[in-house]
């Protein structure tokens, strides 16, 4: 039988040991506290930024990153996920590894094939160098990983064939080259295939066609050959199909259209043979077609698209349906062949664009298809627009801004009462949860010099088509300069560095620049470019169009930033480096009226001297025998006489004006 003394003894014992139980339970391996330390150096090789992990688990299941120094405007997401019961070492285990957003610049760790049980790795948007280790492969638990926006290069590794637990894989937005890699199709267990943004070349190999349950497949942005495969219509899970500007070519298998589970279709600017759209009723979430040699009309009742509908750019015929207006939020239709535009009442409060749908014999109303206006009050010769901004002057000149057209509208149309200008934007900034939704333009957010600060204080941007236009233009030669500056991807987060924006510019329909990167011909972000055309009108009208044909990053600072911007427009009749002020312009009546009186009075005098050699000896002779008679006297005088008579022509002795100048009166001594 215990004394009370042993039973204090005992249950002092219990404490004492439970207590070590509980220190132990949140402690990580020692094993992965080593290997934390070295990832820390390996990812941050240039040491300005001092990263940190606590060794201990916390309660809520995350080792703790400690920052002890970091450049400015470090908006880093870090979540490193531990769980102490995976195993029984009484040691807890790293589970999940997130270093998101904080601009590494070093390399990917082969250290993280010593987290043995993690089955996440994230190092989306940093500044990241090298390949994918191989090391990486022995860790049979990953599932997981994201390597969007870095600076990773050279093939995409083989050995990524042996990571047989992997579900999801992203490369997209880094400078991987090559082919993809047949042993891609080892990975049976993959449900998201991400690789656009990257330089991938070759076809795209039949051994993907190994991965039977994939449901995200997204290869844009890459100089892919070939023809789409057919073995993408075998993907029955298939839910989100991305091809943007893949360098592949139609004709588009008819089996992708009919996969029943696919929500999410995005196929863009890819060259082909015509096709025409299938007659079944498909629906879909969000529908993208665009610029893909699409003929034929709409089927009346075969689409019906929840979010989005892009059809611009193909060569559609027909009318369009004022029920097939009213089954789409978003709805884009230009630069099509219909045979009239819907009707400006059709769109039941949708957002449509049919800018440029239809030809009709009014250029006016194709450009104005909503407007009260139809024909021209009078002509113009210039505008000058402050693109995103208000009204500014640029010297003399005032750009005229275009904030006012502010709106959440996907496909906007705007144009400037009292003046000769407009345009026409549309497109949605897809898979942003729609935080772009009324974020249309950009407002510069840095101490930036520039010079004509004002003009590159604001941009407009689109994330498909914009096209600025003036109208009411006399015909004629004309000079069209476009000022851009790069004032979001700026350079205060390193990893806005990996960041591209690429687009086309076109000037009355003609392509004048094809992957126009802007920020590499000014050298860098918050440095402003200017670019100039010359060009024609011909109809009163001219047409300056950006558009992006799905190239340059995407995901920059966050999902769903892209598209072109710009800054200012200038446009000015005449082939000229500057475009004139509009002071000058006022001055030509009476430049006009100098050289007018200039000419009269070369005519005036060459008329004089062809009478005095022609009659001047007739009528001397004449009136010599006249004068014989009279008692005159005459002489001549030297200039030099001239000159003396009136003093050297002092003011004093001006005694008027005449038509040929100013009087004097003079005397002379000299008797004649």
């Amino acid at each position: 039988m215990l004394t009370i003394f042993q039973l204090c003894q005992v249950m002092v014992m219990i404490s004492f040991w439970s207590s070590i139980t509980l220190l132990a339970s949140d402690q990580l391996h020692p094993g992965e506290v080593e290997a934390l330390r070295q990832i820390g150096k390996t990812v941050n090789e240039d040491g300005q930024l001092s990263l940190k992990f606590v060794d201990r688990c916390q309660q809520s299941g995350v080792v703790e990153t400690v920052l002890t120094s970091a450049p400015p405007n470090l908006e880093g997401n870090s979540t490193i996920e531990c769980n102490c019961s995976i195993t029984d070492d009484n040691y807890c285990h790293i589970t999940s590894f997130q270093l998101k957003d904080y601009s590494l610049p070093g390399r990917l760790p082969p250290e993280l094939a010593n987290l043995t049980y993690v089955q996440k790795i994230d190092f989306t948007r940093n500044y990241l160098y090298g390949t994918i280790p191989v090391e990486w492969a022995s860790m049979k638990y990953l599932s997981f990983i994201s390597l969007t926006a870095n600076r990773l290069s050279g093939n995409i590794p083989a050995h990524l064939g042996s990571f047989t637990a992997l579900a999801y894989l992203s490369l997209e937005s880094n400078q991987f080259s090559g082919v993809v890699p047949p042993e891609l199709g080892k990975l049976v267990n993959l449900k998201n295939l991400i690789l656009s943004g990257n330089k991938l070349v070759g076809t795209l190999p039949e051994a993907l066609a190994q991965i039977k349950d994939l449901k995200d497949f997204r290869v844009s942005d890459n100089n892919l050959n070939g023809t789409v495969p057919e073995f993408i219509g075998n993907w029955t899970q298939l839910q989100k199909l991305e091809l943007y500007a893949t360098g592949l070519q139609g004709p588009i298998p008819l089996a992708i259209f009919h996969l029943e589970k696919l929500s999410d279709l995005r196929i863009a600017d890819m060259p082909g043979p015509e096709f025409q759209l299938p007659k079944k009723p498909i629906e879909r979430k969000y529908l993208v077609l665009r610029n893909i040699n699409l003929a034929g009309t709409i089927p009346e009742d075969a689409w019906k698209v929840e979010k989005t509908l892009f059809l611009s750019g193909n060569k559609l015929t027909g009318t369009v349906q004022d029920s097939f207006l009213q089954n789409s939020q978003n709805l884009d239709v230009s630069y099509n062949n219909f045979s009239r535009s819907p009707r400006c009442s059709s769109s039941n409060g949708n957002n449509i664009n049919w800018f440029r749908s239809s030809s009709s014999y009014n250029n006016l109303s194709d450009l104005l298809p909503c407007s009260e206006i139809s024909r021209c009050p009078k002509y113009y010769r210039s505008f000058y627009i402050n693109c995103g901004g208000q009204d500014v002057k640029n010297g003399r000149i005032l750009y005229e801004g275009d904030q006012d057209s502010e709106s959440n509208a996907a496909a906007r149309s705007y144009y400037r009462l009292g003046s000769n200008w407009g345009f026409s934007s549309t497109g949605d900034f897809m898979d942003d949860n729609n935080f772009n939704d009324n974020k249309y333009t950009l407002q510069s957010n840095s101490n930036i010099s520039l010079v004509d600060f004002g003009l590159y204080a604001t941009a407009r941007k689109t994330p498909l088509s914009i096209t600025y236009y003036g109208y009411c233009l006399e015909n004629g030669n004309y000079t069209v300069r476009l000022h851009f500056a790069e004032i979001q991807f700026t350079d205060e987060k390193l990893y806005n560095k990996v960041a591209r924006r690429v687009f086309d510019i076109y000037i009355q329909g003609i392509q004048v620049q094809k992957d126009f990167n802007f920020t590499e011909e000014a050298k860098g972000s918050n440095r402003n470019f200017t670019i100039a055309f010359n060009t024609a009108v011909t109809d009163r009208t001219l047409e300056i169009r950006l558009y992006w044909a799905g190239k340059g990053t995407t995901s920059i600072p966050r999902r769903g930033n892209y598209g072109p911007i710009i800054s200012a427009i200038s446009v000015c009749s005449g082939y000229r480096t500057y475009c004139e002020e509009p002071e000058e312009a006022s001055k030509k009546p009476i430049v006009i009226g100098v050289v007018t009186s200039a000419a009269f009075l070369i005519l005036l005098v060459m008329g004089v001297i062809y009478w005095k050699f022609c009659y001047g000896d007739k009528y001397t002779r004449e009136r010599g025998a006249e004068l014989k008679g009279l008692d005159l006297k005459t002489g001549s005088f030297t200039l030099r006489q001239l000159k003396a008579t009136p003093d050297n022509f002092n003011s004093e002795n001006k005694i008027g004006e005449g038509g040929l100048g100013s009087v004097y009166k003079g005397e002379t001594s000299s008797l004649i």
